[in-house]
């Protein structure tokens, strides 16, 4: 007889590990114990050699489908004599508050299973769930993670829910959102003005046929509300968009399985596993042609954002639907976030009710309250590798492991896209994305949230790490509310930290951070950067930018792209009439006076951003003059491209007393030219896209002969146009770089939190060894 501990560590606590490892030592007639401690799970087995090399084949080989393994320990024991059988040790409350609230979780096959069969206690339930899917974070108030601590505290389970959760051998063992019809939550329909309606008919059956008869539905879904609307009815997504104010930006579409988002879309194997994974997000795929969707979805892009039905409620409600729909019709609902652009998604019936009133016509309620707004996760797979261009539910709070342990610190974030983030000894909990902090219901989203994840982390920060930007929401609260010693970080050094972070890389190296903007040392806008950050010293130093061009009208310039192009012409020296191919005589008085306020340097700051190129660029080519969103003329000038197109535009790399410098002046004078001879916009997308890439490489390159450092990281919103990530990182590999990409948090801002904590720890650390060596 043999006795051997192991101490297992990752994603293991709350995700039915314990009973899993219950169930293998009686398959292999091993005895022995499981808990949960401070140290991880904790697992003693005994038995013949045999029966524990099956064990432990199938511990590490076949964990929970929840559950995520990062490190196993192991050890012998000593054997102990007359033990009876194996047990599951209860947690002390100590050991309790070390253990980590999984994420949400899409619905699993068995539970769907349940669902489908007539037969099953839970036929077509809502609620249903077990160990290994459900609710999870977004219904979880306070820790240790024990039903009472959750929105579920208020329903009492029947005797049959009792029996599951207390049986270790049953999949629902400890499954604290455990319900059935008799004991769970419940639904009901109103109308907009919150009046039941229906009382007689499924609230699922109801929605269904509300939704195809074409209006919009609020549906209170798992960390807040959805605006649903069928996605075949045209008239129904112009008028969703209509009333939700959003004329352009993409909506995603909600399907009930692989089968119908196969006839959506064509998926690699990859995408697949994506859109079935239990965090089961958002995923941006390509649709077939001809589309079987409204043409209005996502004007601006040839990508389509799909998921599958990750409750449910999804589920039975798309059982319903697809019951009133014809044989040749594809059940496919609209499902965006329940929210005006700019707020933060809606969380209760009567916020919703109140918030979304205009909007909806009809509400599909439940009583099941959610305790943190968490809104759908956004993937690509389409790139040199899977990315987050959103990271909220099924991620949060999945923590990225870092290299060391380290003191407590918060990262408050940017602006735009906002996250912070939370340390906790080798881990860093990036919140959910919380969006953008331009009004007060953002930010009491913002500070709600803040609250929430110190009390489920127990954590007290040490210090708070801000953006340089003083305007910021988010720099008000480290300077005025966090109530600790506060440290400022410019903005894109924060970017190079965070994806050093995630790739878990330490020493020097070289940074591109693209994006729109981010306050400059200098007290410019930066945004094209070739950078120096070295985190084992923070060191940081900036070697180039782009040619900083003036930005006409300043924000008002970001939001009309035309102005960024002029202020490329006004440089140039050539007439505002190239804007448009137009002549002279038919500027407008509006472009009159910009061409006087470049003149006299009125409210035109520099800036050296790429986000700005693309807008420019975009402009002069005549795809866009105002957006309705961040981003949309990159996006549409993404789209243009012609990809038969192979040439380039020379892009110079000048060096000046302000560094390494690209020159994008040179590059759009090339733009101009194309345009004037009338080459497609088409093809002169293809070649900018292609240019900037090889240009980006031969300035890394520059930058690497002057310091000998052979790795660079990419970071930035910029980033997240495909095209020009995966050439710039095919360039730089090829030109013998090592290149350190996103993988765990979008490119865009939603980084910089981890970033600013990163760089926290640091002060704090080197701080403490300064006291120690004086």
């Amino acid at each position: 007889m043999r006795r051997k501990r192991y101490i297992v560590n990752g994603r293991v606590q709350g995700v039915g590990f314990r009973p899993s490892v219950y169930r293998l030592a009686a398959q292999h007639g091993l005895t022995g114990s499981v808990q949960n401690t401070s140290l991880g799970v904790v697992i003693q087995v005994q038995g013949k050699e045999e029966a524990l090399a099956g064990f432990e084949k199938e511990l590490k080989g076949n964990p929970p489908p929840l559950a995520s393994i990062t490190r196993i320990q192991t050890d012998e024991k000593t054997p102990e004599e007359g033990e009876p059988g194996f047990i599951i040790l209860e947690s002390s409350a100590r050991e309790q508050s070390q253990v980590l609230i999984s994420p949400d979780s899409a619905v699993c096959r068995d539970c769907t299973r349940e669902i489908l069969d007539p037969e099953d206690r839970r036929y077509l339930y809502p609620f249903t769930n077990c160990t290994n899917c459900g609710p999870r974070y977004t219904i979880t108030g306070l820790i240790p993670y024990d039903r009472q601590n959750t929105s579920m505290a208020c329903f009492e389970m029947c005797l049959q829910c009792r029996r599951e959760y207390s049986d270790p051998g049953d999949r629902r063992f400890h499954a604290q959102p455990n319900a059935c019809p008799q004991c769970g939550p419940r639904l009901w329909i109103t109308d907009s003005g919150g009046n039941r309606i229906s009382e007689q008919d499924s609230p699922l059956e109801k929605s269904a046929y509300l939704l195809k008869q074409g209006s919009i539905l609020a549906i209170k879904g798992l960390g807040g509300f959805h605006l649903a609307c069928d996605a075949s009815h045209q008239e129904a997504v112009r008028e969703l968009r209509r009333r939700k104010h959003r004329p352009h930006k993409p909506l995603a579409v909600m399907v009930p399985d692989m089968a119908a988002a196969g006839k959506l879309a064509e998926l690699s194997p990859l995408e697949a596993e994506i859109l079935q994974s239990p965090s089961s997000p958002i995923l941006a795929v390509k649709p077939i042609q001809p589309c079987p969707l409204s043409p209005e979805l996502a004007p601006d892009t040839d990508l389509l954002g799909l998921m599958l039905a990750y409750t449910p409620l999804h589920l039975v409600l798309f059982e319903h639907f697809k019951a009133v729909l014809t044989r040749q019709e594809t059940p496919a609902l609209v499902m965006t976030s329940g929210n005006m652009s700019s707020e933060p998604i809606s969380l209760g019936n009567r916020e919703a009710l109140e918030r979304l009133g205009h909007i909806a016509d009809y509400f599909l309620l439940h009583d099941r309250d959610i305790l943190v707004r968490c809104d759908d996760s956004v993937m690509c797979a389409r790139g040199p590798g899977p990315s987050y261009f959103r990271r909220a539910r099924g991620y949060t709070p999945q923590p990225v492991f870092l290299s060391r342990d380290g003191p407590c610190v918060l990262g408050t974030g940017p602006e735009l896209k906002n996250t912070f983030c939370l340390t906790r000894n080798d881990q860093a909990f990036v919140s959910q994305h919380i969006g953008d902090l331009q009004n007060l219901e953002s930010y009491g989203f913002y500070r709600e949230c803040i609250g929430h994840l110190k009390h489920v982390l127990q954590v007290s920060p040490e210090m708070v790490v801000c953006d340089l930007h003083p305007d910021y929401l988010s720099t008000r609260y480290a300077r005025q509310e966090s109530g600790l010693p506060v440290q400022a970080l410019q903005h894109h050094y924060a970017h190079i930290l965070s994806v050093m972070a995630e790739n878990r890389f330490e020493g020097p190296c070289l940074g591109l951070a693209l994006d729109g903007a981010g306050l400059g040392l200098d007290g410019t806008l930066w945004g094209g950067e070739l950078l120096y950050v070295d985190n084992t010293d923070m060191d940081m130093r900036r070697l180039g930018s782009f040619i900083p061009m003036p930005l006409p009208g300043g924000d008002r310039a970001v939001l009309e792209p035309w102005r960024t192009a002029a202020g490329f012409i006004y440089r140039l020296g050539l007439d505002m009439s190239v804007l448009d191919n137009k002549t002279s005589s038919c500027l407008t008085r509006e472009e009159t006076l910009l061409r006087q306020m470049l003149d006299q340097g009125i409210n035109s700051p520099l800036s050296s951003s790429c986000g700005r190129l693309f807008d420019a660029v975009a402009a002069l080519l005549g795809l866009v003059r105002k957006i309705s969103y961040e981003g949309q003329a990159a996006v549409i000038l993404e789209k243009t491209q012609d990809p038969a197109e192979t040439g380039c535009y020379f892009i110079p790399v000048k060096r000046s007393s302000q560094g390494i410098l690209l020159d994008t002046l040179t590059l759009f004078d090339q733009i101009c030219s194309d345009r004037r001879k009338n080459i497609s916009p088409a093809r002169i997308s293809r070649k900018f896209h292609l240019s900037l890439a090889r240009a980006l490489s031969d300035w890394a390159g520059d930058a690497s002969r002057d310091t000998g450092l052979y790795t660079v990281a990419l970071s930035g919103g910029v980033m997240q146009n495909l095209t020009l990530a995966g050439e710039l990182a095919g360039q730089l590999r090829q030109a013998g770089f090592k290149v350190l990409t996103h993988v765990l948090l979008p490119p865009n801002d939603a980084c910089i939190s981890l970033g600013q904590a990163v760089y926290g720890r640091h002060v704090l650390l080197r701080g403490l060894q300064d006291q120690h060596n004086a």
